[in-house]
């Protein structure tokens, strides 16, 4: 039996990151997989027999209409999300739905404007903003112990399977920034806010999608960001936080960081603060936490920063070549 407490959770689809959230779902008190969706229903069964999901359904229309599921998380490719996160929303669900949003601004501003509409809960899945890790950094960063913050680097990559279909197919929204590169935009963003330029470049598969690029962002304040994305070579995956007093080293994978050093003069002072599983429940935590409180936007994952994010991904996937999608 389910209490007003237990949150009860759906999952649409039930590829690798499916997999990985079920898994840092079961570590979290009160929130339990109840449902998960798939269009074929064997895999939806598999999935549901191996993480001990109540139902599972053969379609997502069905998962959807099921009236024992508080919230879905969507874990289908990007260029699916607009679709699938509408059809949680016509049937009165709550959503979390993976990063990126949606495959433009546009279409982004729209599902967040029918959340609004339908009064209920919805967020993007950018963990890496609830990590306890990363949500210390930004303290740290703002308490003005390494003076302004005037330098932020970070950068994010792999070399990614030629066979990955989601990787490389543009009718699934495949996109190294879409993919990878959200991490070090987003944590610039954390750090220093809005830019008030952007100058990018980079290099397109011949698909035409982004495969390796970089950017660089200005901003009102006089500091400046780094950043670089790939799927096509392997890199340092760490970030740096700069002021005149000091810095805030990242190490590898910074996005998913288990803790990072302030460095003065020759001193270190290393912070380090658990994670719960991958860290992915940390976000399940704070969604929980908004659902039981009867918010319909979370203050660590707002709506409007995803908007204005996905603005700035449009600008840079247009200097880097990419055709709109």
């Amino acid at each position: 039996m389910t209490t007003p407490q237990t949150i009860r959770w759906g999952i649409l689809a039930t590829g690798k990151i499916a997999e990985t959230f079920a898994t840092d779902l079961a570590l979290v008190p009160g929130s339990e997989l109840a449902a998960v969706g798939s269009r074929r229903p064997e895999a939806a069964k598999d999935f549901a027999d191996r993480h001990g999901a109540a139902r599972s359904h053969g379609s997502y229309e069905a998962l959807a209409a099921d009236p024992d599921v508080d919230i879905i998380y969507v874990a289908t490719p990007h260029g699916r999300h607009l679709d699938d996160v509408r059809l949680c929303f016509e049937a009165g669900k709550n959503v979390l739905c993976e990063k990126a949003l949606t495959l433009n601004a546009d279409d982004t501003a729209t599902l967040v404007a029918e959340a609004r509409a339908h009064g209920v809960f919805f967020a993007e899945a950018m963990w890496m903003r609830t990590n306890p890790n990363i949500r210390r950094l930004k303290e740290v960063a703002s308490s003005g112990v390494i003076g302004d913050v005037l330098q932020v680097r970070a950068e994010l990559g792999f070399s990614g399977r030629t066979d990955s279909a989601r990787l490389w197919d543009p009718a699934l929204g495949a996109s190294a920034l879409l993919d990878v590169g959200i991490y070090p935009l987003t944590f610039a963003h954390l750090l220093l806010g809005e830019p008030v330029d952007i100058a990018a470049a980079g290099v397109l598969s011949d698909r035409g999608i982004d495969v390796n690029g970089g950017a660089t962002l200005t901003y009102a304040s006089g500091a400046v960001a780094s950043i670089a994305w790939t799927q096509v070579s392997q890199g340092d995956n760490t970030a740096v936080v700069s002021g005149p007093d000091g810095h805030l080293d990242v190490p590898s994978r910074f996005h998913e960081a288990t803790g990072f050093t302030l460095v003065q003069g020759g001193e270190r002072r290393a912070t380090e603060l658990p994670l719960t599983g991958r860290g992915y429940a940390h976000e399940i935590e704070e969604v929980a936490a908004c659902l039981r409180d009867g918010l319909t936007e979370s203050p660590l994952l707002p709506l409007d920063e995803t908007v204005s994010i996905q603005r700035q991904m449009d600008q840079i996937l247009a200097q880097v070549g990419v055709a709109p999608r």
